[in-house]
């Protein structure tokens, strides 16, 4: 019919081919011939049975998010239209897929009778993702296929499953290991032969009658899986329309998820999400690395180092399938290294989320050694040794002798300069800064860290390694603290004058998450161990004197019980500790502080808005590349409020002009250089857009 969509025969079943390269994206040029496809199909006496079928790698990715607030993305026939036409079929419908059916493309499997899949297909609604829900009945069709509480697990995580759990569930009627198309004919020319009455999914009930009847467990479960999505509005109307889907009519349900869909679309936490969305794409276009750089291979790791940190980063080299030889000083500590990774691995297992074959699988890729020699064949080698430079350059220069031609040296820093350490070696082009996020098996965020010296394929490496092992790359440039920390470093700048002032722990921690953050700072303290801090402040030469205090006092936080907050035996929950408020008090009658109240707007202005001046200063420097490369780090290593998009992408909407002219406030008040507005800052006020600014200073 077009290049989009063609229609061929079977004998009397008829294989409609979906073609609109890369990921079969429902965009209008294809909703539209599909549509006629359809219609002349379901009036063709000669037609028993129709196979939907895709060319190319997958099944319909999804919606075309570049049609999103645009006329085309309504045109007719939408995708509620094309559902609602196959659902008028009185001759079976089979859906035929392989790769993914993503959002749109599961939706429109499920106006099908019948769904078939090759063994690896996956499925899946990721739109949450987006800060969306799923626009075209797919909060009211999956729960009748699956179950409303396994369909909201589905809906709310984002996260697909696979053919054999589709199958076991009852998503799709049969896998199979090869043939699709030709299978799914048959099996079509099966249904056609039975002559039986063929029922839409929308009006399919028995998945979803118990749930009907018990509605209180239904909402305890909702409950449960919404409990980590706070804030988030997504989250909360999928489970709403999955929930009308039990006490509506399925037709008024559907105008109610579409209701819902429209009010998300056009709010700040699906613009914000769907910025992410292409900004994790953008981040991986890196100046100065082409398509026709060609990353080196990667067939096995080296890991130096087996404590927490390079244990996770163990783990997350074999989580992708790739060999590790983990190095430790001494047979003692490598032995604790590698049973605390059996141990995460065996929590895992408990929980199930991971098989014993798979994690007998991993571990088996793990090879313990305490000779640098035995990294010889290593391609890739990490170092997750103590922050401190002297150390750093002493390992490296180790590995200089030992590490074969063309191998990538990677330090795993969070601060240090990345330059001085490849001078260290005779090879400064194969080295590189990997900085992972502890726990590093979990978090998402690496850092990539630029030398001046490092070679474009080194780069092109570690973005190919990252994606392989699943985590969100970016590549920053040298300076102290890259991105994340130095950024961190400014927004933590007043925190102890804020106590000193009349502010509390509590109170500031308040602040951050009713902004949305999952914990405030004094919590995240005591969570990650105020001895860290207290260390590395040591090794600078500077003080903190409330921190310092509570520390000399063995108040490490959790670990120990206390911290600036109290926690009960057995308990991660803080608890305000009157001894705390005393030693504030004290400390602040020590500096001559007349203490005040301070109110919330105040403690979010001297915190989040120096943050977003250092990002600013960081983006003059050049040090990132982008405000959205800014956004990244900060989601996906650091906690910033998905919902909000990034602290760069937040302070356009919050307002550029408004933060310059607060900053200059408390500048004003203060003296303090974290006040001071950028350069970069003061100019994009006037755009009001940071990248706009950014590109007018490059030109």
């Amino acid at each position: 019919m077009t290049e989009h969509v063609t229609v061929s025969r079977d004998g009397e079943i008829a294989i409609v081919t979906l073609d609109n390269p890369p990921v079969n994206a429902l965009s209008f040029h294809l909703r539209e011939p599909l549509g006629k496809a359809l219609e002349a199909l379901r009036d063709d006496e000669a037609v028993r049975g129709v196979v939907i079928a895709c060319a190319g790698a997958t099944f319909i990715a999804g919606a075309d998010i570049t049609e999103f607030n645009t006329p085309k993305a309504t045109a007719s026939p939408n995708l509620r239209e094309l559902i609602v036409l196959l659902e008028s079929f009185e001759k079976p419908t089979v859906a035929a897929i392989h790769g993914t059916a993503f959002g749109g493309g599961l939706e429109l499997a499920m106006g099908c009778h019948f769904r078939v899949a090759d063994r690896n297909a996956r499925f899946g609604l990721p739109e949450v993702k987006l800060g969306l829900l799923p626009g075209a009945g797919g909060t009211l069709r999956l729960p009748r296929l699956i179950g409303p509480l396994k369909a909201l697990t589905v809906i709310v995580s984002g996260n697909p499953i696979g053919a054999r759990d589709a199958l076991a569930e009852g998503l799709v009627e049969a896998v199979y290991d090869d043939s699709l198309v030709a299978n799914a004919v048959a099996f079509a020319r099966e249904q056609a032969d039975k002559a039986t009455a063929l029922v839409p999914v929308s009006r399919r009930e028995d998945k979803i009658a118990e749930a009907k009847n018990d509605l209180d467990t239904f909402d305890a479960g909702v409950a449960a899986l919404l409990k980590k999505k706070r804030g988030l509005d997504a989250p909360r109307l999928c489970a709403q329309s999955v929930r009308n889907g039990l006490t509506m009519p399925f037709d008024e349900a559907l105008a109610q998820e579409r209701a819902y869909f429209v009010e998300l679309v056009e709010g700040e936490q699906s613009r914000a999400q769907r910025h992410l969305f292409f900004a994790e794409r953008e981040a991986a276009k890196v100046p100065g690395v082409g398509k026709e750089v060609e990353p080196r291979e990667v067939r096995r790791a080296g890991v130096i180092g087996a404590g927490t940190m390079g244990g996770g980063i163990a783990m997350s080299f074999l989580n992708g399938g790739i060999p590790v030889t983990i190095l430790e000083m001494d047979r003692e500590a490598l032995d604790r290294g590698i049973a605390r990774m059996d141990g995460n691995y065996a929590i895992s297992v408990k929980r199930g989320s991971l098989t014993e074959e798979a994690k007998a699988k991993r571990m088996g890729l793990l090879t313990g050694t305490t000779d640098y020699a035995d990294l010889a064949d290593c391609d890739l080698i990490i170092e997750a040794v103590f922050e401190e430079m002297a150390i750093k350059k002493e390992v490296f220069g180790k590995l200089d002798a030992v590490a074969k031609p063309g191998a990538i040296l990677a330090s795993n820093t969070s601060y240090l300069d990345v330059d001085e350490i490849a001078a260290s070696t005779s090879r400064p082009s194969d080295v590189v800064g990997l900085h992972f996020f502890s726990p590093a098996n979990i978090m998402r965020l690496l850092e990539i860290v630029r030398g001046r010296k490092t070679a474009p394929d080194v780069l092109k490496t570690a973005l190919a390694v990252a994606r392989k092992i699943a985590k969100v790359p970016v590549v920053v440039g040298v300076c102290h603290g890259f991105v994340g920390n130095r950024m961190l470093a400014s927004r933590s700048a007043e925190l102890e004058d804020l106590l000193l002032e009349g502010a509390t722990p509590e109170q500031v921690d308040k602040v951050f998450t009713d902004f949305g953050w999952p914990m405030g700072p004094f919590a995240m303290g005591d969570l990650a161990g105020l001895d860290i801090g207290w260390r590395n402040r040591k090794s600078l030469g500077k003080t903190a004197a409330i921190a310092d205090a509570l520390c000399e006092q063995g108040r490490f936080g959790q670990k120990t019980g206390k911290g600036f907050y109290i926690y009960e035996a057995g308990s991660r929950t803080p608890t305000p500790d009157p001894e705390v408020a005393a030693l504030i008090e004290e400390k602040a009658r020590e500096k001559g502080v007349n203490r005040r109240d301070i109110s919330a707007e105040e403690i979010a202005e001297r915190t989040m808005y120096p943050m977003i001046n250092e990002g600013a200063k960081i983006l003059q420097e050049g040090i990132a590349s982008r405000a959205s490369d800014v956004d990244i780090v900060w989601v996906n290593g650091y906690g910033f409020p998905i919902g909000k998009g990034g602290p760069m992408f937040w302070a356009e909407s919050e307002g550029l002009g408004k933060i310059v002219e607060r900053l200059e406030h408390w500048h004003g008040r203060t003296g303090k250089a974290v006040f001071e507005p950028a350069e970069l800052l003061r100019e994009a006020a006037d755009s009001g857009s940071l990248a706009a600014a950014r590109k007018g200073k490059a030109a």
